[in-house]
């Protein structure tokens, strides 16, 4: 159960080992209201200034609480609409609300009581599955790479990558040998919802509309990837609010929902400077690849067929919240969930807590 972005929670159910995904079962999306998203932004701006994972001053206690509440609605709701008694669920992965993401600090903080979701839908919850990564020195992000390889398995492909586009763009390389690589590329959505939402009252660029009437200024664009993020090796990984607008302040909503479309996806051509072979297949997934506009981006500045998750087969909007029930099953099982390839830590690590109910 996946609710890294502002949009909404996404519930997803999957039956797997840990190792093979052997189904895919139903998946949901419950869309915050606008006093919900509110609330949430004021989270993470009170987040700001924290210095200890366990710290909610002020309005992260309210949000806190708040969240694991809608969160526990969402469940119920899920079981509900698909005919699914809660006892037949073994785990729980809870994502929580990313508020703050300072890896260099060996700080990250994901909102989320996996106690308070536990006791009310009577379930055992795995939750907090950053925290560990992060204090052994890792990034603590990107985490699905393990479950995109598992979906890669059928791939003739290789290598391939999985391009995650939510508020955040990540990138997931599988090598022929099955070796990951992974990484934050830069930003994803986020920059360009935040633009639409002041300038056209939308939460979203729907269909890239905005975008497509304007026209990126290849000035601003050059000084949006001069950030230093573009040089770093990887594994690295960003927080929401690592890039932010001011660079095409002045511009007009359409060109600037154009520049800010266009960085996001000349953030992921630079990325694959870093990689040790090109991939031959990139598969995209999250938001993103709703965005007429982005995807021909991708596909202009990738030179390599650049497809939807769902021409596999696979559902885009569901795959972080299958990831994390897939991680929540490998951390029952103390397997790895994060590796040097794809978040510098040392050595293979699993990681997240365990709330019985």
């Amino acid at each position: 159960m996946s609710g890294t972005s502002l949009d909404g929670i996404d519930v997803a159910m999957i039956v797997s080992d840990g190792e093979v995904v052997m189904r895919r079962g139903p998946s949901a999306t419950y869309a915050y209201t606008l006093a919900q998203q509110a609330l949430l932004r004021q989270a993470l701006d009170g987040a700001r200034g924290l210095t200890a994972r366990d710290e909610r001053p002020g309005i992260l206690a309210e949000a806190e609480q708040a969240l694991t509440g809608w969160h526990a609605e969402a469940v119920e709701k899920f079981a509900e609409e698909n005919g699914i008694s809660l006892s037949s669920i073994d785990i729980i992965g809870f994502h929580g609300q990313t508020v703050l993401h300072r890896p260099e600090q060996r700080l990250t903080v994901q909102l989320g009581l996996g106690e308070g979701l536990a006791q009310r839908l009577g379930r055992p919850v795995i939750y907090d599955l950053r925290a560990a990564d992060v204090a052994a020195g890792g990034q603590g992000a990107p985490l699905v790479p393990v479950y995109h390889r598992a979906l890669a398995a059928p791939l003739a492909e290789r290598p391939a990558a999985f391009l995650n586009i939510g508020g955040v763009a990540n990138m997931t390389w599988i090598g022929a040998d099955g070796g990951l690589i992974a990484f934050d590329t830069g930003p994803g959505n986020a920059l360009i919802n935040d633009w639409c939402q002041r300038f056209a009252g939308e939460a979203l660029d729907r269909d890239g509309r905005l975008a497509a009437s304007g026209v990126a200024n290849e000035r601003v664009l050059a000084r949006l990837l001069s950030h230093h993020y573009f040089t770093l090796p990887p594994p690295k990984s960003l927080d929401r609010n690592s890039f932010d607008s001011s660079a095409v302040e002045g511009l007009s909503p359409a060109d600037g929902a154009a520049t800010l479309t266009c960085f996001t996806a000349a953030a992921v051509a630079a990325s694959t400077r870093l990689l040790p072979a090109l991939p031959k297949l990139y598969v995209v997934c999250g938001g993103g690849r709703l965005n007429p506009v982005l995807m021909h981006e991708l596909r202009e500045l990738l030179k390599a067929p650049v497809i939807a998750a769902e021409n596999l087969g696979l559902d885009g909007d569901s795959m972080e919240a299958e990831a994390w029930a897939y991680l929540a099953i490998r951390s029952l099982k103390h397997l790895p969930i994060s590796f040097p390839g794809t978040t510098g830590v040392p050595a293979p690590l699993s990681g997240g807590r365990l709330a019985e109910p």
